[in-house]
């Protein structure tokens, strides 16, 4: 059963749930913008799906709801936030605006949040810096649920990574945001639930054999996207997320949605480029070349681009109703 619920009754109630979970209200404000926003993009697995975790962290003080970020201007292209272990919303936020003026200066700038709690949606970031002018690149890392190529003990996260590219006039060209790993653990989790088999290659066994079985899938590991290609971009982005920032790494990250144990101490590396310090108004020109090749061949169209969304979502009734209770309404 699904209830229809507007996405500022959405943005509000997750509000209320955190901060009565504990959260700062500005925090909890930046936090329920993003579950928001991944509801209204279809992102379900990044949206009211975690809230409950969220909460239930903020109680054990696995995140730390009231943490101030600490921002620092290391070098002429370089800026750090201290999460404190607390949401990477709030972090990102905080350091965004230095981050910016930086590379307006410099044509580029590197952004670390350092010590941090699960962003979900690493998209929601890179597309902020887009939508600011500026190209936007991004990593991250998660608890290990990827093994190598030939293995059988899981190694790196879904380690995702996502990039989005302003337009001449305002707003997003173009933005994706994509795991690493063949499919997104929640996507598997789901399926046990619900009963259903997945796909072969997105998963292996104990044995680290092809399965169908979510089950199964579970207890052994994910796999990475095109096999070594994905494999090698999982690598990158892991020494981006925690080498780069010293934050930890995925084989030292608990499941992220665990109620109790250590911070989650991830990190997150964003690349921001001033899209015209090299070639000036040539970037736009080269832009322009492929976004009229792909409108030429419908219905094909770059990701992300053109992006209307709704005023309301449907949500599974049941989730819906946890959220209010958390909300206390």
């Amino acid at each position: 059963m699904k209830t229809v619920v507007d996405l500022q009754q959405i943005e509000q109630t997750s509000q209320m749930a955190l901060v009565r979970h504990g959260a700062a209200g500005w925090i909890a404000e930046q936090v329920a913008r993003a579950v928001r926003k991944a509801e209204a993009t279809g992102n379900v697995i990044c949206g009211l799906y975690y809230l409950e975790s969220y909460c239930v962290q903020l109680t054990s003080g696995r995140v730390q709801g009231t943490v101030e970020p600490v921002v620092q201007h290391v070098k002429a292209s370089a800026v750090e936030v201290d999460a404190g272990f607390g949401f990477a919303q709030p972090a990102f936020a905080r350091a965004l605006p230095m981050a910016l003026a930086a590379a307006r200066e410099t044509g580029t700038c590197s952004l670390a949040v350092r010590h941090a709690h699960t962003c979900t949606s690493l998209g929601y970031f890179t597309e902020q810096i887009a939508e600011a002018g500026l190209i936007g690149i991004g990593f991250t890392n998660a608890s290990a649920v990827v093994s190598p190529p030939g293995g059988n003990a899981a190694v790196l996260g879904t380690n995702p990574m996502a990039m989005a590219v302003p337009a001449k006039d305002g707003g997003v060209a173009f933005q994706f945001d994509q795991s690493t790993s063949a499919v997104a653990l929640g996507k598997i989790t789901m399926a046990g639930a619900a009963g259903e088999n997945i796909p072969l290659g997105w998963a292996v066994d104990a044995d680290g054999q092809p399965t169908t079985d979510p089950n199964a899938a579970l207890k052994g590991s994910l796999v990475s996207v095109g096999g070594y290609k994905g494999w090698g971009l999982g690598l990158m982005v892991e020494m981006l997320a925690a080498g780069m920032t010293g934050s930890a790494n995925s084989l030292d990250v608990k499941g992220l949605k665990a109620a109790d144990g250590p911070p989650h101490d991830l990190g997150q590396f964003y690349l921001l480029l001033d899209p015209t310090v090299f070639a000036g108004d040539g970037f736009w020109q080269r832009l322009t070349r492929v976004e009229d090749a792909v409108a030429a061949q419908p219905p094909a169209r770059l990701p992300g681009s053109k992006r209307q969304l709704p005023g309301e979502v449907a949500i599974d009734t049941a989730l819906w109703r946890k959220v209010q209770a958390l909300a206390g309404v």
